[in-house]
């Protein structure tokens, strides 16, 4: 359950991000590659602070 609303927020987060710099400011790119880079750290780390929030938002353990 975690996983789905996890790649949910990310892919919203990644969407909103291009719409973002397409239409408002090329800058905003910067914010997908934050993303990026956030997902392959908690790739070699296993810690994500979006997943840290979403477990305690939704009381769901790991």
């Amino acid at each position: 359950m975690l996983n789905k609303y996890f790649r949910v927020i990310v892919g919203i987060m990644v969407l909103l991000s291009v719409v973002l710099s397409v239409y408002v400011n090329p800058k905003w790119m910067w914010f997908t590659v934050f993303i990026g880079l956030n997902l392959i750290q908690s790739a070699f780390t296993k810690w994500c602070l979006l997943e840290t929030i979403l477990t305690k938002v939704f009381k769901i353990e790991k």
